[in-house]
């Protein structure tokens, strides 16, 4: 099987070391994975801060990045629910205001190739055990990009049980919103944090030592707010614990010392 990598800006310019995991995970579990140099962002920015025409050249350059694959693969939610849910929406206003009739067409292509990876994972490899290990206590934070629009359920949670060695403890309050938001959290900052806070006191209580998540950014901006704490608890991508093994362990980057899972933090260490 071939599939395409759509890495996202968040990955590409601050965690490249999801991206590298997501090929190491689905070269090890068989498929071809390819990376189109032409991709850039997918214009969710844009659009979530209402500039949709500015928003549509971004979908024609996306649409020609990955035309010809029929599958491509996203670790992160919140983008692969912009090209699969905002896509659409984008083309059919352009097609009403009788213009972009093209845009339509490029947008409706690529939206039902796209796919987050664990649903990738889950429905279309048809795997749940992914031979990982990670032997660490995970919380998981679901997305709400993920949660509402893709609907991905439990597929996470299925592969995380599935993980030899790591304990997972369930996480408070999970469907509810981190606060990151994309320009929300820019926008509304005092809100956004207060949020933020409140995910990540839950995520503490559950006395794990590694939060785990599908996106990048809200791992960000909880991340931000551990490390004001120097909290004892790192946030970690889960394709970062799938694409790990015995053999393979996770070789990431530290996003924090004072959360490294295999260790306590200490007091008023820095990053």
């Amino acid at each position: 099987m071939r599939a395409a990598l759509f890495a996202t800006c968040v990955n590409d310019a601050v965690y490249p070391s999801t991206a590298i995991a997501t090929v190491r995970l689905l070269e090890r579990l068989g498929v071809e994975v390819d990376f189109p140099p032409g991709q850039t962002c997918c214009g969710q920015p844009q659009f979530n801060t209402g500039y949709r025409r500015e928003t549509e050249p971004m979908v024609r350059r996306m649409a020609r990045a990955f035309e010809g694959y029929e599958y491509v693969v996203a670790p992160s939610g919140s983008c692969a629910a912009m090209v699969r849910d905002n896509y659409p929406r984008i083309g059919a206003m352009a097609q009403a205001e009788r213009r972009g009739g093209e845009l339509a067409e490029a947008a409706g292509s690529l939206a039902p190739r796209m796919y987050e990876l664990t649903e990738f994972l889950t429905d279309v490899l048809g795997v749940e055990d992914v031979g990982a290990y990670f032997p660490h206590s995970v919380t998981y934070h679901p997305s709400c990009h993920g949660l509402r629009l893709l609907g991905l359920g439990d597929r996470p949670l299925r592969l995380l049980r599935a993980v030899q060695g790591l304990e997972l403890t369930e996480l408070p309050g999970a469907e509810e919103c981190c606060g990151f938001g994309g320009t929300f959290a820019v926008k509304n900052p005092a809100v956004s944090t207060a949020m933020g806070d409140d995910k990540v006191r839950s995520a503490l209580g559950t006395g794990a030592r590694v939060l785990c998540g599908g996106d990048n950014s809200c791992l960000m901006h909880l991340g931000g707010l551990l490390h004001r704490q120097s909290a004892p608890l790192r946030p970690l991508h889960i394709a970062e614990i799938l694409a790990a093994t015995r053999d393979e362990p996770w070789q990431g980057e530290a996003r924090s010392e004072a959360t490294r899972p295999d260790r306590p933090a200490r007091p008023g260490s820095a990053a």
